[in-house]
């Protein structure tokens, strides 16, 4: 006899983590199933290290910034434990457009300031600025492991069931639900289906029941295998998080946290990784060219660093051409890829916005709906 479930949620990082959570905590009985193990090493949302923001030069993502922040401490408090460590964030560069940030947090309420370089340096001596920044000390880090771990551990004290090791091959119709197919040959009844498989997601697409318009509605979604660095501080100096916008690269860096002992700074250029199909071409293989780029780009501009990493890995950014999120549905099957480098300070939202929509019982922003209704605007994002 084949178990079945109201709904399956397919992929256990912090996107179908969430939206597994929400869902259970609603009272619906809910199956996750991961493909190896939640939070994987392989996926998007394994360590300890994402930067926590508010500055958008979009008013939109803003404010559902500061929506996902009361449901980050509503996760906390439920979970007993801290999930994002306050450091504060500068943004800087003739790209990045501090004034224009500022604007935008002062219109939504966010403490911020605007320095001068000068001013900048003198507070945060460690970092070579080129312009004037804007800081604001609400921004800090996301433990992304430990909050898939706690959003698994309360669906589950909620009556979720958690299947780990269930590599999904393919989705059939049957009658008004679903049939789930593993690798290996197991099977699984869904009256719903929420699939949130990362950068696997690419692959997955045409071995789903999706109308042929709705498929054709999607963006172009990719996977670029990035690599993140860890340089050691030259001193104890508390570190912010960072954005960096010039000529010729975008980087940005945060507080290493447990990824790499404590004893540094995460840096990273976005999107400077290499594209490839899907995830499961990935090869874990540091790019020599953009180490080489991230160790000049340290030793230039961040003078607080020893500008030889001591630690280094590989990541997936999955991408839509405007960085919007994806969270559209058809049928009964929703399809959920929180883009861009930049969606693991919503995730809590996120997992509202897809439990809303797989239920019927809300609606989600339009812009993520693209195969059913257009993207209202484009912004000029970053992680």
């Amino acid at each position: 006899m084949i178990d079945s479930s109201d709904y399956v949620v397919v992929g256990a990082g912090l996107a179908g983590a969430a939206t597994a959570w929400q869902l259970a905590a609603r009272g619906h009985q809910v199956t996750l199933l991961e493909r190896d193990v939640p939070a994987a090493h392989d996926g998007s949302s394994h360590g300890s290290a994402r930067i926590f923001r508010y500055a958008y030069p979009d008013p939109f993502y803003t404010r559902a910034v500061l929506e996902s922040k009361g449901l980050w401490d509503v996760l906390a408090q439920e979970a007993g434990t801290q999930l994002i460590t306050t450091t504060g964030a500068v943004d800087y560069g003739p790209e990045r457009n501090p004034a224009q940030l500022a604007e935008v947090l002062a219109g939504v309420g966010i403490d911020h300031e605007l320095l001068s370089a000068a001013e900048a340096r003198q507070r945060w001596p460690q970092i070579a600025f080129d312009t004037g920044v804007l800081w604001h000390p609400g921004a800090g880090v996301i433990d992304a492991e430990t909050a898939v771990n706690a959003m698994v551990a309360l669906a589950v004290r909620n009556g979720a069931e958690v299947l780990t090791g269930w590599n999904l091959a393919s989705v059939e119709r049957t009658g008004e639900g679903y049939r789930l197919f593993s690798s290996a040959g197991d099977a699984l009844d869904a009256g719903n289906v929420v699939i949130s498989a990362g950068g696997w997601l690419p692959g997955l697409l045409e071995s789903l029941p999706l109308p042929a318009a709705f498929l054709a509605g999607l963006p172009r979604i990719t996977v670029r295998q990035e690599q993140a660095f860890h340089f050691r501080y030259r001193d104890g100096k508390a570190w912010p998080t960072f954005i960096h916008k010039t000529a010729g690269i975008q980087a940005y860096g945060l507080p290493g946290g447990r990824d790499a002992g404590f004893e540094g700074q995460k840096v990273a250029e976005y999107n400077g990784g290499r594209l490839v199909p899907s995830a499961v071409e990935q090869t874990g293989v540091v790019d020599p060219a953009n180490r080489g780029r991230m160790v000049e780009y340290v030793r230039r501009y961040l003078p607080g660093l020893d500008p030889e990493p001591y630690a280094e890995t590989t990541c997936l950014f999955t991408n839509t051409p405007t960085e919007d999120f994806v969270i559209d549905r058809a049928d009964n099957l929703t399809i959920l890829s929180p883009c861009s480098g930049h969606g693991a300070k919503f995730a809590p939202l996120i997992g509202q916005w897809a439990a809303d929509l797989a239920t019927g019982s809300g609606t989600v922003p339009g812009r993520f709906r693209t195969a059913t209704a257009p993207a209202l605007t484009n912004w000029n994002g970053t992680p």
